[in-house]
């Protein structure tokens, strides 16, 4: 969007809109964010929205607001890249925005609180996070998001805050370090805080989704999950070394048991077949699981190695509003 000279001076924020089949959800929730930033007509606002290889009426929808609104940008990727990295699409197109707010459209993040978010910014904080004080998920949502963050807590190398998620606001100075972080396993909360800056918590009652279903099946949690824990963590690796001191500790253990029994009590030695059965079991299953964590670090070497590009943008209709087609990111 181009800023005319008489309004020069006044300051920009970029919505990073991510979208993924949102059809039921995008007129409803571009009527909330309207309403909310009307309370602000100091400011200037754009909307950009990434369609994330919708397969439904997604698109089209979005189109139908850019024609009604030119504030409204639209980029659709090629195909379903997943929502972290629709995201970075989104903050590579708004380098010139004085701050961005990075929210969802489901309105499960209130459009309100991304006003309380600008005048904390305006205060002199770099990164305003929104904090869920309440959340109306399934208590099966619930507790893998607490267990989660429990076990990030413990394992990552840097402090990642809890209950929060990529709703978030963040100064340009800060978008423009996120954006030279190309990972393609991507945990964007995880970069936000490795970055550092001025970070502060806005504490909110999450909403429930207005429509549709989730775009976070299990598969993709336990995914997204994986990234956190091993994007920012290498102790699983060590923890496979203390492992083996452990059970190296036991086997000496019970070599000196054994050979106790032998000397001092060989009538009760009895052949151990059984023991020895679930021994070679449990040291064969650990022996496969350590694999496992070392090949999912190997696996994520052997990706960036590749360098492939992020995502591939097959539309984008932002500016002059002409669409056209860009190379990959």
């Amino acid at each position: 969007m181009s800023v005319t000279p008489e309004r020069a001076d006044r300051r920009k924020v970029a919505y990073v809109l991510p979208v993924y089949e949102e059809a039921e959800n995008i007129g409803v929730f571009h009527t909330a964010i309207l309403e909310s930033t009307a309370t602000r007509p100091d400011l200037d606002f754009e909307f950009v929205y990434v369609n994330d290889g919708s397969k439904d009426d997604s698109l089209d929808r979005l189109l139908e607001l850019r024609a009604e609104d030119s504030r409204v940008s639209v980029i659709s990727l090629s195909r379903n890249f997943g929502h972290q990295m629709a995201v970075t699409a989104g903050l590579d197109a708004v380098a010139d925005a004085d701050a961005v707010i990075i929210m969802d459209t489901d309105l499960q993040d209130p459009p309100r609180v991304s006003i309380e978010m600008i005048e904390m910014w305006e205060g002199g904080v770099d990164v305003v996070f929104a904090q869920r004080r309440s959340r109306k998920d399934s208590v099966f949502k619930r507790s893998t998001a607490w267990l989660f963050y429990w076990t990030l807590d413990r394992l990552a190398s840097i402090e990642i805050p809890r209950n929060v998620g990529d709703f978030r606001l963040m100064d340009a100075r800060v978008v423009a370090e996120v954006s030279r972080y190309r990972e393609h396993e991507r945990f964007l909360r995880g970069i936000v805080a490795h970055v550092g800056f001025r970070q502060e918590a806005l504490l909110f009652d999450r909403d429930e989704r207005h429509a549709g279903t989730t775009g976070y099946p299990l598969k993709k949690m336990l995914k997204f999950a994986a990234n956190g824990i091993l994007g920012f963590s290498t102790t699983p690796l060590k923890m496979i070394s203390r492992l083996g001191f452990v059970i190296s500790g036991i086997s000496v253990l019970l070599a000196l048991y054994v050979f106790g029994v032998r000397i001092f009590n060989p009538e009760d030695a009895v052949p151990g077949w059984a023991f020895l059965g679930v021994g070679m079991f449990l040291l064969s299953g650990l022996q496969l699981i350590m694999m496992g964590v070392i090949g999912s670090y190997l696996g994520r070497v052997y990706v960036e190695v590749q360098d492939r590009p992020l995502y591939s943008v097959a539309l984008a209709a932002r500016g002059d509003r002409g669409d056209r087609r860009e190379a990959s990111r």
